[in-house]
């Protein structure tokens, strides 16, 4: 029988308990479970926040899992119960047996845990090694300059369980790091995003429901693999950004739902505690232990995985208390308003505390509504992040592609009225796995016409995208433009590259990266509104428009997108300048070089510019044309 060591002193000193207490995130490493060494004996050191249970206790592999044999000591004050257990390994299977406030015993994963089982099992797994010798440490030093606002941020969203499909027996993050990051850098993206991977009970979820938030889910691989992962796309000049959830948790038995028998990491009220969407709890960010875990959460992928940004989902749910409730069923601020006093301060502290560690990690929100000053900083009443997805610029373009094109012009606004504000928050331009699940279809699909003409509308729709202000995010098999809905069972329909017209759009997306990257009219002044400036915004009739991209110093850039079919000869264009312009790309020959190489433009107002440019305009094309010197 293996005995529990109670030693003389505590495990956990006084001071770093009151810091948890005050939301300290920095003192919950000081929880964590860890392989330690006390005076001879070898073994696990754990401990849980459990303030209202009975009696919790360690069970595992060690003990036959039985919650008698090596009860838990409480610190009393502080709701921390903490035991050294010798003679626990690596690889070990643990729970704590919590005897609630209600009487009733629960079988609970550590919420510190560093590893998990594969799901559908539920234990945490002791994991005692070293992640990886790190070697990216070049990457890491010019990180603030690589995603700083100014510089081309071009992101490729990934779900990892079906970007391939892992074979029998595999490590999908080794698979996977052997074949993404080239694959990213060869069609010049700057980043990856990962859908989730904190470990999820619920596959179908795609890890927008966690309960591991310090622990790679188990389906992929080891902790290592997943760090070796990382520093594979490091190497490749690839960033990693991860999708992490804060908002709301599942109601596993497992979890953190009732975990000492009271709402404790959620609110006890279902008005404040229960997400009617998405049927799970709701995170009481009021409470100062619950605030610092999240934190702590988000550090620890930024400190121990070398992770470049963090994009948080589910920003609107959190800001707003009467989020998808009807009235009567939310419960106002302390000040009869429906904003979330709380989650705007833990956001806050979360997007200072990232920006304090200065080493240029960044915040991403996924914020769906017009709150302002997502992107601000805290001290001007903003939230703080880097980066803001521009939901409704996806929503509006998507509607407009998705119209015949004989009633676009009905729609002109739909196309037109994101310029209007695309200056006011520093925003990524999403096409996210959102819009290309549960039945919406895939990005190719979503446009009009023939299949012929839908990819074409593609090409010029992604053309358009990459002309437009904002940084850029393309979810996988967008690139190839597939045919089939995402779905999380099975891989990117690869296969598709095996015709012509499918190797075109990702040619297209390799070169519109390139062009992204080697011009800074495209990326320099993303945020500034005197980078861009209309050049035909109200052509309804021809569906055209066309507008100038420019940064201080540099060659100015010239889009002109034609949304019909319909060919335009001999279509005029303003131009801020006479003299040559260049034609760089052409949306609807991306299988070749432009056919046209410079194009005069002469001094004749037109548009409110000085100059004008005749171009003979392809039915669904994006034509990119740049001036041959700097202004």
């Amino acid at each position: 029988m293996i005995e529990s060591l109670q030693t003389a002193g505590t495990l956990i000193d006084d001071a770093t308990l009151e810091r948890f207490g005050a939301g300290d995130w920095r003192a919950v490493a000081s929880l964590a479970p860890a392989l330690v060494k006390i005076g001879t004996e070898q073994g696990l050191r754990c401990a849980v926040w459990a303030p209202n249970a009975r009696q919790v206790a360690l069970v595992g592999d060690f003990n036959a899992w039985d919650p008698s044999r090596h009860p838990m000591r409480l610190r009393h004050g502080t709701g921390v119960w903490e035991l050294f257990m010798p003679g626990v390994r690596a690889g070990d299977r643990y729970k704590f047996a919590v005897l609630g406030a209600d009487g009733i015993l629960r079988w609970k994963a550590d919420p510190l845990a560093r590893r998990a089982e594969c799901p559908p099992h539920t234990a945490s797994v002791v994991d005692g090694a070293e992640l990886v010798e790190w070697h990216d440490g070049d990457w890491c030093a010019a990180r603030p300059d690589r995603q700083h606002p100014s510089r081309p941020v071009s992101i490729y969203e990934v779900h990892a369980g079906s970007w391939v499909r892992p074979g029998g027996g595999d490590d999908l993050w080794e698979r996977l790091g052997e074949r993404l990051p080239p694959y990213a850098r060869a069609l010049g993206f700057t980043h990856v995003e990962l859908l989730p991977v904190m470990e999820h009970p619920f596959g179908g979820s795609w890890g927008y429901q966690p309960l591991g938030l310090f622990a790679p889910t188990a389906r992929h691989g080891t902790p290592r693999s997943f760090a070796h992962f990382v520093e594979r796309c490091h190497a490749e000049g690839i960033g990693v950004i991860l999708d992490w959830v804060p908002s709301h948790f599942p109601e596993d038995a497992h979890g953190l739902e009732h975990f000492d028998g009271t709402a404790l990491y959620e609110h006890a009220d279902p008005r404040e505690g229960h997400h009617p969407d998405w049927h799970s709890a709701i995170y009481n960010l009021g409470r100062n232990e619950v605030k610092a875990m999240l934190l702590a959460s988000a550090h620890h992928w930024l400190t121990e995985y070398h992770i470049d940004g963090l994009r948080v989902d589910a920003v609107a749910s959190m800001l707003y208390r009467d989020y998808s409730r009807a009235p009567g069923q939310w419960i106002p601020n302390r000040h009869g308003g429906r904003e979330n006093l709380e989650a705007i301060d833990f956001l806050r502290e979360l997007t200072g505390s990232v920006r304090a560690r200065g080493d240029g990690t960044v915040t991403i929100a996924e914020e769906s509504t017009a709150w302002p000053g997502v992107t601000a900083p805290a001290a001007e009443g903003g939230l703080g992040f880097d980066y803001k997805w521009n939901m409704g610029w996806m929503h509006d373009t998507l509607q407009y592609m998705r119209r015949d094109p004989i009633h676009r012009r009905y729609h002109h606004g739909d196309i037109a009225f994101g310029f209007q504000y695309a200056f006011s928050e520093r925003f990524i331009l999403p096409l996210s796995h959102d819009e290309v699940v549960y039945g919406k279809g895939s990005l190719a699909a979503k446009m009009a016409g023939d299949p012929a003409r839908r990819l074409d509308a593609l090409r010029a729709y992604l053309a358009f995208m990459w002309a437009h202000p904002g940084k850029k995010l393309l979810f996988m098999g967008c690139e190839i433009g597939q045919w089939r809905e995402w779905d999380h069972d099975a891989a990117v329909d690869w296969d598709l590259l095996d015709q012509p017209a499918h190797r075109d759009v990702q040619r297209l997306v390799g070169r519109l990266n390139r062009l992204y990257g080697d011009l800074a009219a495209l990326h320099a002044s993303d945020a500034d509104v005197a980078g861009f400036s209309w050049t035909v915004a109200d052509d309804v009739e021809n569906s055209v428009f066309a507008f100038e991209r420019s940064a201080p110093g540099q060659a100015s850039l010239l889009a002109v997108c034609n949304f019909t079919p319909v060919p335009h000869a001999g279509y005029a264009v303003g131009a801020s300048r006479a003299g040559p312009w260049q034609l760089l790309l052409d949306s609807s020959c991306a299988d070749r070089p432009p056919s046209l190489r410079n194009i005069a433009a002469w001094e004749e107002p037109r548009h409110g510019r000085p100059c004008s440019l005749v171009l003979d305009l392809p039915g669904n094309s994006t034509l990119l044309f740049v001036s041959q010197e700097p202004q």
